[in-house]
């Protein structure tokens, strides 16, 4: 790689153009205090451009990342199935199945010198594929010094199933309709405002089952679309032997869950979103796999170190599971041909990486908490080869498909996660937001709401990176595991047992309750990020938590459910909660305060209560206050004119009070207050927000 720096010019804000290099250090462009960390920036975009040349020199970005093209099972236009797997370990293998009779003998495959076993399976004599669709098959190998026999289920393969009362361990399945599913809709353009419905097929029903695909498209799909929501996180997609991992110990990579369905199943799932208009993501693992050796990838050629670093390096003691080894051609080959797997057979539109923090780290964030320092960011607690993965992984997505959206999971706060790889950074469009929901959580366990800190509140939605785009939350699945609670739930726990219905009274932990679950997903929306997340059933107070069937549980699945028959009784109050969310969502379609810069905070009183911010020339007004109602509250705005509400928690329609006329005009009058050079008066009831615009 040529030492010489090349620089581009980027406008990182209206009117403001710098010019940037490539050698890594772009980051430290927008961002000086980088700058003694320049040479490890170096470093990192030096081991980028090994691979990445790399990739290019042997068979190009095309070719490489089409792995599942070339091994697996493949049919071909005579009907002839090629299948070829990477086993560098392995001294024999035979293809094995239904098909052959289980004859270790009848169908051998050859071995090259990458290691790589192949077979190409002849038609019948009538022109037919010899495997027949929906017939078990397993690759099956001998190693070396023991002559050891082993059996596994192919790597590439795109359907598994598992017959619990035969094995507990899932079947490989040749998959191979003679009508494959035909996409109608074309992939929505990306949202400009991105508004996340984060989603688990399996707990979709009321019903203590597991639910389906199809369930889903039909029952669920149109509850999203209806909410607002123009994004859908689907979780636990990729095939995983433990349901109650919630997806994140895979075992087959390739493979849509066969709990929920079959693969077409899927696809129809997405295609109708993608005909609501709604942008559809993957939950993507790839910072570790399931240690499985039965039905999943680790041992899969009787080595410790096929896929993953062996020993030490290749686990990850908090998880029990293991950990890929980033600089293997193979393994790169193998996750990157993944990603556009995914992305060109079922549609998707994007990816949420799942434990990027591990992959970036040689500790992986077990035990070390971050304080922010820049030095947690390089040096030897840095794994690159982790950076590198995650840099080649956005810098092909975002090459190949401009449309997509990539999301971080990561607690650390890496800097430049939110930027190109071109100027250093790690290249996702977004980072998850993870110490607002924190905050919501430790306040509501911890502090009664009149003892509520405004400023560390304001302070904890709007401590971001300059130019990196977050998404902001107040509770994710993370949130509605058992052993915490749902914020719902930490405001009305028992009383969502007998209170939420219309033809009670009003209790006051029901009124408090509902409307702080207002207040505190409005403020999370309108100050906390570049995008928001809301968790399945959590918009409308969801009023248990979430615990899928497992032995602590008797394998119940009680709680690993949602109670749409809550929302849908219209005698209960939930159906406010649900309102007031979907009416979050269509204000943001108005305003698009999620796409504009971040929010101006002119007043947070610590006495009254009181949050003001402006934000896509929407006027913010938060009372937190438990009892105090302000009547002519005087507050700032930049912009002079006429204001209109145009939202207001205290209306009936969301359990409100209507203590705030809706009709009512707002003038505003010159003079500096709270550093605006306008101002107007409100009144702003106790527990109450109010959003103001120009009319």
């Amino acid at each position: 790689m040529s030492t010489q720096v090349i620089t581009f010019q980027e406008e990182v804000s209206p009117g403001r153009i710098l010019t940037m290099p490539t050698d890594g250090t772009g980051l430290s462009v927008l961002d000086p205090w980088l700058t003694p960390y320049n040479e490890a920036l170096r470093q990192r975009q030096a081991m980028f451009h090994k691979y990445d040349e790399m990739i290019k020199s042997t068979l190009g970005y095309d070719q490489f990342t089409r792995g599942h093209e070339y091994y697996g099972f493949n049919v071909l236009q005579d009907n002839s199935i090629t299948y070829r797997e990477w086993a560098p370990n392995a001294v024999t293998a035979s293809l094995v199945g239904d098909f052959n009779n289980w004859d270790v003998n009848a169908h051998v495959m050859t071995r090259n010198q990458y290691g790589v076993f192949e077979i190409m399976i002849k038609p019948t004599k009538d022109g037919k594929i010899a495997i027949p669709h929906g017939s078990k098959v397993k690759i099956t190998m001998t190693l070396p010094n023991t002559g050891e026999r082993i059996y596994r289920l192919p790597a590439w393969i795109t359907y598994v199933t598992q017959d619990l009362n035969v094995s507990a361990t899932y079947d490989a399945i040749f998959w191979h309709p003679e009508k494959e599913y035909t996409f109608k809709h074309s992939r929505p353009k990306r949202p400009r405002s991105i508004r996340v419905y984060e989603a688990h097929v399996g707990i979709s029903s009321p019903e203590p089952r597991c639910a389906t695909f199809k369930e889903f498209t039909q029952n669920v799909l149109p509850r999203i679309a209806y909410a607002g929501y123009n994004t859908i996180q689907l979780m636990a997609v990729m095939e995983h032997a433990y349901y109650a991992s919630f997806g994140y110990q895979v075992t087959s990579f390739f493979a849509p869950s066969s709990r929920y369905g079959t693969p077409d199943d899927l696809k129809e799932l997405i295609d109708t979103a993608h005909g609501l208009g709604l942008t559809v993501l993957l939950d993507l693992v790839h910072s570790h796999a399931c240690k499985n050796v039965d039905d999943g990838l680790n041992m899969f050629d009787g080595s410790d170190h096929c896929y993953f670093h062996e020993g030490g390096k290749g686990r990850h003691d908090l998880w029990d599971s293991r950990l890929f080894n980033y600089s293997n051609y193979e393994v790169l080959r193998f996750l990157m041909s993944n990603l556009r797997y995914w992305m060109d057979v079922y549609q998707f539109d994007g990816f949420r990486f799942d434990g990027v923090t591990s992959m970036l780290y040689k500790h992986h964030g077990i035990g070390y908490g971050f304080s922010g320092g820049y030095h947690e960011y390089f040096g030897d607690n840095v794994d690159e080869e982790g950076v590198m993965y995650v840099q080649l992984a956005n810098n092909f997505l975002h090459q190949t498909y401009p449309d997509v959206v990539t999301i971080a999971e990561d607690v650390s706060g890496m800097p430049g996660s939110g930027r190109s790889v071109r100027e250093g950074g790690l290249g996702f469009d977004y980072r998850l937001a993870m110490a607002i929901p924190d905050m919501w959580i430790k306040l509501l366990k911890e502090v009664s709401d009149e003892n509520w800190n405004m400023g560390n509140i304001v302070h904890t939605l709007t401590n971001r990176r300059y130019l990196e785009n977050t998404i902001g939350y107040c509770e994710s699945h993370d949130q509605a595991l058992v052993g915490d609670k749902t914020i719902a739930f930490w405001l009305m726990d028992k009383e969502m047992y007998t209170n939420m219905s219309d033809l009670t009274p009003l209790t006051p932990i029901i009124d408090r309750g509902i409307a702080l679950h207002k207040m505190i997903r409005m403020i999370s929306h309108g100050l906390g990020g570049e995008g928001y997340l809301n968790f399945e059933g959590n918009e409308f107070g969801h009023p248990e938590w979430l615990d899928f069937p497992r032995a602590g549980n008797h394998s119940s699945f009680q709680y690993a459910r949602r109670q749409w028959n809550v929302l849908d009784d219209h005698l209960l109050r939930y159906k406010y909660l649900n309102e007031w969310d979907r009416a979050m969502q269509l204000t943001e379609e108005t305003y698009g305060w999620l796409h504009a810069p971040q929010g101006y905070v002119s007043r947070k009183h610590e006495g009254d209560k009181i949050i003001v911010f402006e934000r896509a020339n929407v006027l913010f007004i938060f009372n937190f206050h438990p009892t105090q109602s302000f009547t002519d509250y005087r507050v700032g705005v930049a912009e002079p004119g006429k204001y209109k509400i145009v939202l207001n928690s205290d209306d009936k329609q969301y359990m409100g009070h209507s203590r705030v006329d809706n009709q009512t005009e707002f003038f505003t009058f010159p003079g500096d207050w709270d550093n605006r050079p306008n101002w107007l008066q409100v009144y702003i009831p106790s527990r109450t927000c109010l959003l103001l615009a120009k009319a």
